[in-house]
């Protein structure tokens, strides 16, 4: 199991437009084959800069690659993350 976690930063203001548009293209990503357990999150502690995460699981590398190489999410990395998000941070691990 690879667990796919990212978090970030918008460059828009809470409750815009834009930020609901972003959210909503990211969510249309658990359409994607193989992905499960998909959440899309908000921050809640003022611990940290980022403001929202996405985090999935995939069954094994194979299916997490397929993902990553879909044509669905790459053309949300292309039109949307690149252009909205400020700041982000990856993790993707694997069970000990």
């Amino acid at each position: 199991m690879i667990q796919h976690s990212v978090i970030f930063k918008l460059k828009y203001p809470k409750n815009s437009v834009e930020e609901t548009a972003f959210l909503d293209a990211a969510k249309a990503l658990v359409l994607i084959p193989g992905v499960l357990n998909f959440q899309c999150l908000k921050q809640t502690s003022p611990k940290n800069k980022f403001d929202y995460g996405l985090t999935m699981e995939f069954e094994n590398q194979q299916t997490y690659d397929a993902y990553s190489d879909h044509p669905d999410h790459t053309r949300f990395v292309q039109e949307c993350w690149m252009r909205d998000v400020e700041d982000f941070l990856e993790i993707d691990y694997a069970p000990l």
